[in-house]
């Protein structure tokens, strides 16, 4: 009977260390790799979760709401502890939610932020959308010496970011009576896209004193056009502050960007998914600083967002 019980209590304590010892599964759903800064936050969180030995298995949605729905139950399905969204229509994410909610599974939002109210076991971690707007224009009309005609390359309009990034570009305009907004288009976040729209713009002799871009990628498309037209003196305008946009920023094509932080927004995201996980408390919205970027302070952040 003693053999028995010592046995037993054998079994009971490596029990125990194989349930100490189970890594947190998380699955990381993003809404397309392709995008730069997207590429950016994943590198980052794939460093994170590893800091904290956490298993991941990421996917691409590649810009595709419902493929996005689906590889989210597959992370259900397969038993994950914890999921990170980064959502490709932040209107389109309750059924995520509720999938998530139903499997009693903690889900992190992250840089995207969702257009409805988060319930108990989510989170929202990234920046506020409309101040990197804000800040873009006023570093911008700085620049312009207030005055001038401005055109506005708009991400997805799927995205709260590109909705609200412009409407704070807009009201920043308003507040001067000699800046207007003559231009606004989508190129949805990408570099090629930006580079058709403004060149249609140029071509129609649209008279363009600045472009303010949402994101680094159509800024840097929008200079690619602005070159291949010969024109000059038009203020480009991004943000992210990518390291592809800091080189832009460096030989003085771009003017300015706003530095969204995803080192900040990938440790952020992990570290709430623990919190959640381990059944602590954590903040429902956790808010990333922005930082605007000139030639001026540019080398400041050159380390910041490497892949």
């Amino acid at each position: 009977m003693k053999i028995l019980k010592v046995l037993l209590v054998m079994f009971s304590a490596l029990l125990a260390f194989g349930v100490q010892a189970k890594n947190v599964k998380v699955g990381v759903a993003l809404a397309n790799f392709d995008l730069n800064f997207v590429s950016i936050l994943r590198t980052q969180m794939i460093g994170e979760l590893k800091n904290l030995e956490m298993d991941s298995q990421f996917s691409d949605a590649k810009g595709d709401v419902a493929l996005q729905i689906q590889q989210v139950d597959d992370f259900i399905n397969q038993g994950v502890d914890a999921i990170i969204l980064n959502p490709v229509d932040t209107q389109g994410v309750l059924p995520m939610m509720q999938a998530a909610k139903r499997a009693n599974i903690p889900l992190v939002f992250v840089n995207r932020k969702p257009e409805v109210k988060l319930g108990a076991g989510q989170a929202y971690v990234g920046s506020d959308s409309a101040l990197s707007g804000r800040l873009q224009m006023e570093a911008m009309a700085k620049k312009m010496n207030y005055k001038g005609n401005i055109a506005i390359l708009m991400g997805a309009l799927s995205n709260e970011e590109a909705r609200e990034r412009t409407k704070a570009v807009e009201e920043v305009i308003a507040q001067h009576k000699e800046m207007k907004v003559i231009e606004r288009q989508s190129a949805k976040w990408q570099r090629n896209e930006a580079v058709d729209v403004t060149s249609s713009w140029l071509l129609n002799g649209a008279p363009i004193d600045g472009i303010a871009a949402n994101n680094d990628e159509m800024a840097i498309g929008a200079i690619m056009a602005i070159n291949q037209a010969k024109k000059s003196n038009i203020v480009v305008a991004g943000i992210d502050g990518t390291p592809d946009g800091l080189q832009f920023i460096k030989n003085g094509e771009m003017a300015v960007t706003v530095f969204q932080d995803a080192k900040g927004q990938a440790t952020g995201a992990v570290k709430v998914v623990k919190s959640l996980v381990e059944k602590q408390k954590t903040e429902t919205y956790n808010w990333i600083p922005y930082e605007v970027v000139t030639k001026e302070n540019y080398l400041s952040f050159t380390e910041k967002n490497k892949k």
